[in-house]
């Protein structure tokens, strides 16, 4: 009995990772069909930036503060207090800053798409834009994705802009170490091959946020408990899926980097 409910649970999950690709698949196919919904795009763009904006910018300083705060001690016991900048720069650039800030918008905007979606199937108002000739794909789905693939390394670059002000912070007031002095040793620090790797996978964070959020309201099951369902089960697989995405873009990264 365990045994067949594993393998149906495999079965499922494999179901489903079809399911998502051939979504996904659909979303490249609309993408270039007209008509493109162009407003719509701008108010997703606005309504998943603008709302996301305060939750990034306070999760970012925070994060500048805790991990200054954090390493500063086992730094002065090294004697490397004057690497904090350095060490702090990098780490919020390349990895902290996207992954945290993805994870915070994977709560706050796949949670909110897969309800809102959701919703729109059980009251039957994606049925109704069907039958009224409109395609319901392009309009809510194409939207959405490009919206939050776009919109997403922006609240980055904003996140790691207040981290590194929040650690600035620290090191002003611990270390006596002037703004200026602080942010020319980050960006002193700074290759291209730190930013442009990092840059470029916001892009498919975002994308993926919006691809999860979409497909688990579109496919959502009939009653309220089904957009519940589909909000929760679109945070837990996107973060799933992020920390993948993350690891196949470190990987190759590292592989074209060291070319």
């Amino acid at each position: 009995m365990a045994q067949s409910t594993t393998l149906k649970n495999i079965a499922d999950f494999f179901k489903e990772i079809g399911e998502l690709s051939y979504f996904a698949g659909r979303f490249f196919k609309e993408i270039f069909k007209p008509p493109f919904e162009f407003k719509e795009f701008l108010r997703q763009c606005y309504q998943m930036g603008n709302r996301s904006l305060v939750l990034v910018l306070v999760t970012g300083f925070i994060i500048g503060l805790v991990v200054t705060l954090q390493s500063r001690p086992t730094m002065v016991q090294f004697g490397a207090v004057s690497w904090m900048p350095r060490m702090v720069g990098i780490s919020i650039v390349r990895e902290l800053g996207p992954v945290i800030t993805a994870l915070v918008c994977a709560g706050r905007i796949a949670s909110g798409i897969g309800a809102e979606i959701g919703s729109m199937r059980v009251t039957e108002q994606i049925d109704a834009m069907e039958v009224s000739g409109t395609n319901p794909f392009k309009y809510l789905v194409v939207t959405r994705i490009l919206a939050t693939t776009f919109m997403l390394p922006i609240l980055v670059i904003l996140g790691d802009a207040v981290g590194l002000y929040g650690s600035a912070l620290v090191e002003y007031f611990k270390g006596d170490v002037s703004f200026q002095l602080y942010f020319n040793k980050v960006f002193d620090s700074l290759e291209f091959g730190d930013l442009i790797p990092a840059t470029i996978k916001t892009f498919f964070f975002g994308y993926v946020i919006g691809l999860v959020g979409c497909f688990k309201g579109y496919y959502c099951k009939k009653g309220t408990a089904g957009v519940g369902l589909a909000a929760n089960t679109a945070v837990v697989f996107t973060s799933m899926l992020l920390f993948v995405v993350d690891f196949i873009a470190v990987f190759i990264s590292d592989i074209f980097f060291e070319l």
